[in-house]
């Protein structure tokens, strides 16, 4: 089934979900292997460094350095990846407010990671977009 493309759609049917745990944004060398043992959410390689998103609790045990602990916000409509302009109105609001968002597209979802101390905001804004109850 391919997403949805439809803003309006999106914005309706997003139903913002919060994830369990406190994710933070780690780094490796670029040329450095994934370290033993860990299971990031998300890897991206940069010419600096390779960029790890992952549980707060597994850095730790890693002995990672680590930077803005943050919430895990998943908007559950199966978004496209040709959506346009989603994402913008998402973060545009969570701006409006002052909130920071990394957002990341996956094949089925969107997903931003806010400030773990705003999450709940962040959470009751986006769904007062959606026009539902």
């Amino acid at each position: 089934m391919a997403g949805e493309r439809n803003l309006e759609t999106l914005l309706r049917d997003m139903k913002p979900e919060m994830q369990d745990g406190i994710f933070v944004f780690c780094t490796i060398a670029a040329d450095a292997d994934m370290p033993v043992g860990i299971r990031p959410v998300l890897t991206f390689r940069e010419s600096e460094a390779t960029t790890l998103v992952m549980r707060k609790d597994e850095a730790e045990r890693a002995g990672l350095h680590h930077q803005f602990a943050s919430r895990l916000l998943t908007l559950t409509v199966h978004s496209s990846l040709e959506a346009v302009g989603f994402l913008a109105a998402v973060s545009g609001r969570l701006a409006e407010a002052g909130i920071s968002v990394n957002a990341v597209s996956a094949v089925y979802h969107d997903h931003l990671f806010v400030p773990e101390h705003r999450a709940d905001e962040a959470l009751a804004l986006l769904q007062g977009m959606t026009g539902r109850d």
